[in-house]
């Protein structure tokens, strides 16, 4: 069974939920449709006319790329532009292009946190450098009989609910005695029709994030045993999980910044990239963003990182970086290239579970712009 073009960007949204992105971001789907059965994805960091020529000599006929191909409103559509070839290729190959950029970035698991974990930032401690979204918390209280209250909150808990800050299966329980009458037309799990009926139940109460307060609710009811469950959900003043762009934190193997960077070519696949500052600094904490990180040097510093890794520092801020004490390595924009492998992955792992015959392919093309020479 194939999965269609809304299933699997349903998927995608799973890991990189649309609102975890910065405001006005060009994300989601930005050409074609998603309402078609899709054999194959192609997983890419940029749609370039390669990008499109892979896809259509794979079979594939939907692109989950990182970059947008459409920056801002098109007051027209000129073929003979080179993006109006771009587009028309696309759309005479039934080719649907969905992007997933910086949410991707903000996503828990997602590219800052590849990146974090190919330079080695311990994920103990891990924190990020700018805040976007933080989750909102509710609480959930459920009455439960007593004989499926371990049940409904372990059902509670598998979904990720009951967290306080490095805590897990948090949660309040009250025994009491429940009363109700079945009406007509009701199967009452316990009591008959038009008979008052007094149950020893459970008071559950717990926190769930909204982020995830569907999939709890809906896993809550399905081990719940009552046709009708008594159950409230509302939101506490209380701060959630934040999520953000970038990461920093201790590296789990301390080095010299030339150390460092002679590290990042392998981990990074790359041939060469540039330093900013004595290549004998230690260097022990390290913070990253994928990316163009210009405006994140003081992020970094705030944060007590040693050096920033990231991407397209320019001249100026290179020298406010050397005038503050700041070290940088500027390994390039492209290697966020690991989302390729990475979501590909991630998307075959979830297609598989819904046993669909669907698959997501990393692109195997190399879009770097630059010859190193």
């Amino acid at each position: 069974m194939l999965a269609n073009g809304a299933t699997i960007v349903q998927l995608m949204e799973q890991l990189a939920p649309k609102h975890y992105a910065v405001e006005n971001d060009k994300i989601g789907l930005q050409l074609g449709t998603l309402n078609k059965e899709v054999a194959k994805a192609l997983v890419a960091l940029d749609v370039t006319d390669e990008v499109v020529n892979e896809a259509i000599e794979t079979g594939a006929n939907l692109i989950i790329a990182h970059h947008a191909i459409i920056y801002r409103p098109l007051a027209k559509l000129d073929t003979s532009t080179p993006a109006g070839k771009l587009y028309e290729k696309l759309i005479k190959n039934d080719i649907a292009v969905y992007i997933s950029h910086t949410n991707l970035d903000v996503a828990d698991g997602g590219i800052n946190d590849w990146l974090a974990d190919q330079i080695g930032i311990d994920k103990k401690g891990r924190v990020c450098l700018e805040e976007i979204h933080t989750d909102k918390l509710y609480k959930l209280v459920v009455f439960v009989p007593e004989t499926h209250y371990e049940r409904v909150l372990e059902a509670i808990w598998a979904t990720g609910a009951g967290e306080i800050g490095n805590y897990d299966c948090c949660s309040f329980n009250i025994r009491g005695t429940g009363t109700f009458r079945p009406g007509p037309g009701t199967d009452p799990f316990i009591g008959k029709q038009g008979k008052l009926e007094k149950a020893d139940e459970v008071r559950i109460e717990t926190i769930v994030p909204h982020s995830i307060h569907r999939k709890t609710v809906a896993a809550m009811l399905k081990a719940h045993p009552y046709e009708e469950v008594a159950y409230d959900l509302y939101p506490v003043d209380l701060k959630g999980r934040a999520f953000g762009l970038g990461r920093s934190g201790k590296l789990t193997q301390p080095a010299t910044l030339g150390e460092l960077a002679e590290r990042l070519k392998t981990a990074f696949d790359v041939p060469m990239l540039r330093v900013i500052g004595p290549l004998d600094r230690p260097i022990r904490k390290a913070a990253v963003l994928g990316g163009s990180g210009s405006r994140y040097v003081r992020h970094a510093m705030f944060a007590g990182a040693d050096v920033l890794v990231t991407g397209d520092i320019d001249y100026h801020t290179a020298h406010d970086a050397i005038a503050a004490g700041m070290t940088i390595i500027d390994a390039g924009h492209n290697i966020e290239k690991v989302m390729k492998t990475k979501v590909a992955e991630w998307l075959n792992e979830r297609l598989k579970e819904i046993k669909s015959d669907s698959v997501a392919v990393a692109s195997a093309l190399e879009t770097e712009p630059f010859t190193f020479v």
